[in-house]
């Protein structure tokens, strides 16, 4: 199953109003057969059970990050992610890993746990406020699980980020993610690391290749299914050492900031062709104006609505790029809704995106490496421009220091 699996789509929940950034559903989507590290790669030191490992320092990683010299102006980021990271035989996974080759970009993946967990051992899932084995998006297939370890092996060796969508995606009712404590968001993703770092405990796979990764070293951010309960999740995370948050929200296309020492990326508001309000940067939003809550609407209306879609993402590029210059992220799940037209609309702007001068696709770890590497004097400029600010006298004069004072 793919989308959003078991569930209608009002059962996630669509947060406030469907104009204005509309609703904010995250992390549906689901999962199969992993290769090992090249042949030019270390033999894998085995982790636990031998379901993660270490293979070295991942490979296809940009050059580390250095300060921007005095007036250089910013490069654009953009941050493609994908919320629930499985694969359930669409061949959407390898799509966009094949597509992220072609145009030297990376991506982060947010895994959710429970796909790596068989159904048949869903009670060792206790969510928190839920009953147990509990889920509001479906357990995989045997071979599902085979398929996405296999893409999430892939990614990772191909330079992207694994994150995590954590695990049940509950957003409705008692048991919401929007009620849980810092204790049980930390009780959640120590279960999420559980399901990852023991899948071959739980399926029996003894002779299943293991993911090339420490997934200890690997998780510092996530998103939250339907971008719920960021405000306790914050400290269960930095407890953690996180380094980012991508669970706001919606924000502005403005420069980041740090929220209780952790890096607060949102997913945020552009502009929607043909409507004079904007909408969240993610497929699911765009789906919730043009189809409200159907994933199947007539095909008649696929053509207009794929540019439509299209053109939000590359206008939402252009202003910041022809402007402050903000990181843009971008949202999805490998989904399928109305004849898979939001892929298409993804893919297509990816594309255009990538010939544009000084843009970096990066994944979210990227992106605040290259934040954590700067002037925090630079960044807090940078913050200082509106949505659709310009800077004055150009970015030379814009980020030029201030001169010394003579001494009298």
């Amino acid at each position: 199953m793919s989308g959003i699996t078991r569930r209608d789509v009002a059962r996630l929940g669509l947060g406030a109003g469907l104009g204005v950034a509309a609703a904010s559903l995250t992390g549906c989507g689901a999962l199969e057969g992993l290769g090992g590290p090249p042949a030019d790669r270390e033999p894998p030191r085995i982790i636990g059970d031998g379901s993660t490992s270490y293979t070295g320092a991942q490979p296809h990683q940009p050059p580390s990050p250095t300060p921007l010299d005095p007036g250089e102006g910013p490069p654009q980021f953009v941050v493609f992610s994908w919320d629930g990271a499985g694969e359930v035989g669409n061949g959407l996974f390898p799509r966009f890993l094949e597509l992220a080759r072609a145009h030297d970009a990376h991506m982060t993946f947010f895994l959710s746990g429970l796909y790596l967990l068989p159904e048949e051992k869903k009670r060792l899932y206790r969510p928190p406020e839920n009953p147990v084995g509990a889920s509001d998006i479906g357990y995989l297939t045997d071979e599902h699980i085979k398929e996405t370890l296999k893409y999430i092996g892939q990614a990772w060796l191909d330079g992207h980020e694994i994150g995590t969508h954590f695990n049940g995606h509950f957003c409705a009712g008692p048991g919401s993610v929007a009620h849980w404590s810092p204790e049980q968001w930390a009780a959640e993703i120590e279960q999420v690391r559980s399901f990852v770092k023991s899948w071959r405990t739980h399926t029996g796979w003894h002779d299943h290749p293991s993911l090339p990764f420490d997934y200890d070293r690997e998780l510092v951010g996530g998103r939250t299914p339907c971008l719920l309960g960021q405000r306790n999740l914050l400290p269960a995370v930095r407890e953690l050492g996180w380094r980012y948050d991508a669970s706001s929200p919606g924000g502005a296309q403005r420069w980041p900031r740090r929220r209780e020492g952790v890096w607060d990326l949102p997913l945020q508001s552009i502009p929607f062709p043909g409507h004079r309000f904007e909408v969240l940067s993610m497929d699911y939003n765009m789906l919730a104006n043009q189809s409200g809550r159907s994933t199947r609407a007539p095909s008649y209306n696929h053509p207009a609505w794929r540019v439509q879609a299209t053109e939000s993402y590359l206008a939402g590029f252009e202003r910041a790029y022809e402007t402050n210059r903000a990181p843009l992220f971008i949202g999805n799940h490998f989904e399928e809704w109305n004849g898979g037209i939001y892929m298409d609309a993804a893919e297509e702007a990816l594309r255009r995106i990538a010939y544009w001068k000084d843009v970096r696709l990066v994944s979210f770890r990227q992106f605040v490496d290259w934040l954590d590497a700067q002037d925090p004097a630079v960044l807090a400029k940078l913050r200082s421009l509106n949505v659709g600010g310009k800077p004055e006298g150009g970015w030379s004069a814009f980020l030029r220091p201030a001169k010394a004072r003579s001494g009298t």
